[in-house]
């Protein structure tokens, strides 16, 4: 049995049931620094939560993918928002599903263009870091730290492959 996901475009308005696109376009503007820096504000809603949370930053480096794909595993944080800003310029695919009563239901794969971001609300099923490209990407990552478990991961028993859209 053959599933297949086509990779699709990324609009705000598709991703909004998983999170937010973080892109300059469409967003607060705000001159800083006696006018010579722009500040494009609140481009993601972080979320915190169980106990003794922090937030953490961090740097990952994604070896690289290409299509077609087998998508076998994905996973979500109960606790925290996780938000993926590429420091590479290349795109990158952000796979997320939505929750079918406690399972991740039809994954959907976005292909998000070099100097996009996406953060991915909390408790979304959603893929593993999946650069495309030819070498290794770089990203900056805002994340949940602290106490409790704020990793699940479901294994599919068939593997979806992902392709390329139009």
């Amino acid at each position: 049995m053959t599933r297949t996901i086509v990779t699709q475009p990324l609009t705000p308005e598709a991703f909004a049931p998983y999170g937010q696109v973080i892109t300059t376009t469409g967003a607060e503007l705000r001159l800083i620094n006696q006018g010579m820096t722009q500040r494009f504000h609140d481009l993601a809603k972080i979320e915190l939560g169980g106990n003794n949370f922090r937030p953490l930053i961090s740097l990952f480096r994604g070896k690289p993918y290409t299509l077609p794909l087998s998508l076998t595993m994905v996973e979500r944080h109960p606790l925290g928002s996780q938000a993926f800003f590429p420091l590479s310029d290349r795109p990158y695919l952000s796979i997320v599903a939505p929750d079918d009563d406690g399972i991740p239901g039809e994954p959907l794969s976005f292909l998000v263009p070099p100097g996009t971001g996406v953060n991915i609300a909390m408790n979304t099923w959603h893929g593993v870091l999946t650069p495309l490209g030819d070498s290794e990407a770089d990203f900056l990552v805002v994340d949940r730290g602290g106490d409790g478990d704020n990793l699940e991961e479901h294994h599919f028993t068939t593997p979806w492959t992902v392709v390329a859209g139009n």
